[in-house]
């Protein structure tokens, strides 16, 4: 745990979402939408909850990171490389042939990346894995999944759930990223996803609403988690806006996976700039 106040954190997320900016810029491709939705949540766990050690990317006793919707692993580059587990200048290196830093995180390539993802649906699947292997070691280490709202649409997703209660996984907690673009390919509809809350709790699992961009919020919410040791998974249910941040990329599905061009880098980074608190 660290000792940092919400308004440091709220301005480290405002910083992490400057870099993600800059990154997808220099790089002319990435995914802005979903890296700035999870800003927060990330920020959080990075920067106040996660046991890590930079200097030990594969320290055992390390808090787990599962990045289901791993196509908006800008928003972990950015944590890990402000955190020291690499060097910022890497950054610049996003999408480049040959860097650690690809499209979807590679834990082969990139220290601090516990699992490979970005096949959707798979992610929760891999943390239960962990989760259950630190409860059969008899380890104190926590284990977060990040899932799209979308991608709970797939079957696999539910099947990791029912498996977390069988086993009494209290270790692990998973936060649902709902910023409610999922589209339909056929129709490109905004497809409903009915409530998830209701459907973690159906499985099992102690299930939290929260507001996906309160620091205050996010902050008991996993401290609520740490200390809840009554054998159930952990559901955070986070209302989120795509592109949070960035006026014009809000709320907009166009901006899921598109690079902004010069202007629009310039506006977002003026507006991001003027968010940070003194």
């Amino acid at each position: 745990m660290k000792d940092i106040s919400i308004k440091e954190l709220e301005n480290t997320a405002t910083r992490m979402r400057m870099k993600v900016v800059d990154m997808i810029y220099k790089a002319q491709s990435g995914h802005p939408g979903g890296s700035l939705s999870a800003a927060d949540f990330m920020t959080a766990c990075y920067f106040y909850d996660m046991n890590v050690d930079p200097a030990n990317p594969r320290w055992p006793d390390r808090d787990r990171m599962v990045l289901s919707k791993g196509h908006v692993c800008p928003i972990q580059y950015a944590c890990l490389a402000t955190r020291g587990f690499f060097p910022e200048e890497e950054l610049d290196t996003l999408r480049k042939e040959g860097s650690k830093l690809q499209g979807h995180p590679s834990m082969n390539k990139c220290p601090g990346i516990d699992i490979s993802t970005g096949s959707l649906g798979q992610g929760l699947a891999c943390g239960v894995g962990m989760a259950l292997a630190g409860k059969l070691d008899k380890k104190d280490y926590r284990v977060y999944v990040v899932v799209g709202d979308g991608e709970a649409q797939e079957g696999e997703i539910w099947e990791a759930a029912n498996t977390a209660h069988k086993y009494a996984l209290d270790n692990l907690v998973v936060f649902v990223d709902v910023n409610g673009l999922q589209l339909d390919g056929t129709t490109d509809q905004v497809m409903p996803n009915g409530d998830l809350g209701e459907k973690f709790k159906a499985f099992g699992f102690d299930v939290t609403y929260l507001d996906g961009h309160d620091m205050a919020a996010i902050v008991k919410a996993l401290d609520d988690c740490r200390a809840s040791r009554n054998g159930r998974p952990k559901a955070l249910i986070a209302k989120t806006v795509k592109g949070k941040g960035v006026s014009y990329m809000e709320d907009q599905v166009g901006w899921h996976g598109v690079a902004p061009n010069k202007e629009q880098y310039e506006q977002a980074m003026a507006e991001l700039r003027a968010q940070l608190k003194a």
